[in-house]
């Protein structure tokens, strides 16, 4: 008797799903358009037609485990093909939202990061937390030195950052770590891997392949065959502002615990023609002019062929949040506009918190995922190539 596998589709799941911006998934009526079209997807087993039916199904464990949903590159061309305007962009895109609820954990964050109604503790955990420290410090007050200038310290001593900022980094380290061993460990398990599946040592090593012909120069994004100019060039700005600023923000906390132990002065705030200084604002200019295109892009999108998430709105909406409220914060020191100048340094600590204390759980986690899941497809021979 042949062997009979019994489907039972998952009904929340599928709500779920659609919740996270796959919400047209079920006018989908498997053309196969949408696989045609992308000058990306490969030719055996492409994608995203077999997403979009698994989709429709609630077959949850085949979705969440689908290597080829972070091959996407989201260009939009299988949505703007369509005949039925189902969205396969959205779906994929949505997908992958879903997966980071099932990658990192707790899951409980994950589901946090899934709907606005949740974002007022996302943000009242730390609105409380620097809330209570400027009480302790300076009771709400706006102190100055003695020579009348703003001085953060005297209300968020670094030290304090350090110690708030620092187990972060460290715990979200561990999350994509552990992350990215589920990651894999899903992948090995799928129908797509190899028997004995692939080593962690041998997708990493891909990894760093990926990082060094893709990432860091974003060739696939050339390669999809929309017009994809304000996209590409607004992630290179926010991914290089993001990583100009990582550099700058190191510097100040090596700089201050090396003053502390040392004889060495090199306490912030620092001097304008400081070169981490002048990085730091090359760097936000950077993510402006990022954040400028995407907005735009976001803005001028067609809703009949492509609908912005929540995801996609939260991420670029606190990203704006954290570079506005760090170049104010600059200006408002230099003019010693105390008034107004603490109030939005605090602005400026909650949104940095919400974006690098929630990042496993936000759409921003695709740096890390993605590109191991890129490494992965090129570690067993299916990375994306552009179809001739």
């Amino acid at each position: 008797m042949a062997h009979v596998n019994r489907i039972e589709p998952d009904l929340q799941f599928i709500k779920d799903l659609q919740a996270a911006g796959g919400e047209s998934l079920k006018k989908c009526y498997q053309c196969a358009t949408c696989s045609v079209v992308c000058p990306l997807s490969p030719e055996e087993n492409p994608y995203p037609r077999k997403e979009m039916i698994w989709a429709q199904w609630g077959l949850k464990n085949k979705l969440v485990g689908d290597l080829d949903m972070w091959l996407c590159h989201n260009c939009g061309t299988c949505s703007d093909e369509c005949p039925r305007g189902a969205k396969p962009a959205d779906l994929m895109a949505a997908a992958r939202n879903m997966a980071y609820q099932h990658v990192a954990k707790p899951a409980i964050m994950g589901k946090l990061m899934s709907s606005p109604k949740y974002l007022p503790i996302l943000a009242g955990i730390p609105a409380l937390l620097f809330l209570v420290a400027w009480y302790i410090t300076a009771g709400l007050g706006t102190p100055v030195d003695e020579y009348g200038n703003v001085l953060w310290r005297l209300v968020f001593p670094i030290m304090f950052i350090d110690l708030v900022f620092g187990p972060i980094a460290l715990a979200v380290a561990v999350i994509f770590v552990l992350g990215v061993r589920n990651l894999i460990k899903i992948f090995n398990d799928s129908p797509q891997a190899p028997v004995g599946g692939v080593p962690i040592k041998d997708v990493l090593k891909s990894t760093w392949q990926v990082i060094k012909d893709q990432i860091l120069t974003h060739t696939k994004w050339k390669e999809c065959g929309s017009d994809n100019k304000d996209r590409f060039i607004g992630h290179l700005g926010i991914f290089f502002g993001f990583i100009g600023l990582f550099i700058v923000t190191a510097y100040v906390a090596v700089a201050y615990w090396l003053s502390v132990f040392t004889d060495l002065e090199l306490y912030t705030p620092m001097s304008l023609w400081n070169p981490f200084k002048i990085l730091a604002n090359v760097a936000s200019i950077a993510l402006i002019v990022g954040l400028v295109l995407m907005t735009k892009r976001r803005l001028n999108l067609d809703d009949a062929k492509f609908k912005s998430s929540y995801y996609d709105w939260y991420l670029l909406g606190l990203i704006w949040v954290v570079t506005l409220s760090g170049m104010f914060s600059q200006l408002l020191r230099l003019a010693d506009a105390v008034g107004f100048a603490y109030p939005v340094y605090y602005i400026h600590l909650v949104s940095v918190f919400m974006l690098f204390a929630y990042l496993p759980w936000s759409k921003l986690a695709h740096l890390v995922y993605r590109t191991v899941a890129l490494g992965y497809a090129r570690s067993i021979g299916r990375d994306p190539k552009p179809q001739a």
